[in-house]
């Protein structure tokens, strides 16, 4: 395929795929606290080179034995891990599931490796990094230092770094009630990030490798 037949997503980000993700925890300790929730989006881009959301994944995870939960993390997130009711899958499945999700729609883009976007990025790549070897899943897809952080780019285009503040200053509504859901955050953080790129788009014109 040449380059010119290649999907317009494999050359907008060198070759990334970009990948929304948020992840709801007990603590921030990724290597002795549990990973309990996760929620990721694909983007997908038209010919004028915009972003917008295209698919979207979440599950809640069961904590992995002997794992860490701190009370003040658990009041923040409202999750009650071991409710009979939140449908948790044991994290080796839920791991194998989300790199799915994030593979076939990789492929489907001509991307050879994902790229984790979030709000604190650092945070979400190491428990989804930590829990992949806990699992001995080697077939991580996502790259292992590289991320797009909202944090950074939300400084520099509307000079917050909040997550709440960020969205409200592009203008998009924020519902603090339905905060700290995994997947409403990353919702939240793939509307911003996609507002900054189309701006910049708007502003620059198309950028192609």
């Amino acid at each position: 395929m040449s380059d010119s037949e290649s999907p317009l997503m494999s050359k907008r980000f060198r070759g990334f795929m970009p990948v929304v993700v948020d992840v709801e925890t007990g603590g921030f300790n990724h290597k002795k606290d549990a990973l309990l929730e996760i929620g990721a989006l694909t983007l997908k881009i038209d010919e004028d080179g915009h972003l917008d959301i295209n698919d979207t994944f979440a599950c809640h995870v069961e904590p992995f034995p002997g794992s860490n939960m701190e009370p003040a993390s658990l009041e923040v997130n409202g999750i009650d891990p071991f409710h009979p009711f939140r449908m948790a899958k044991p994290e080796d499945e839920a791991m194998r599931d989300f790199f799915k999700f994030v593979s076939t729609d990789m492929k489907n883009n001509g991307c050879t490796r994902a790229v984790m976007i979030g709000h604190n990025t650092m945070m979400d790549l190491n428990f989804i990094n930590a829990a992949a070897d806990r699992n001995n899943i080697s077939r991580n897809p996502f790259h292992p230092f590289s991320t797009f952080d909202t944090v950074s780019l939300a400084g520099l285009a509307y000079g917050q770094t909040v997550l709440s503040r960020a969205v409200e200053a592009a203008g998009i509504d924020w519902h603090s009630e339905k905060a700290h859901s995994a997947l409403y955050d990353a919702t939240k953080t793939a509307e911003l990030f996609c507002k900054i790129v189309n701006q910049w788009r708007d502003s620059v014109g198309p950028v192609w490798i």
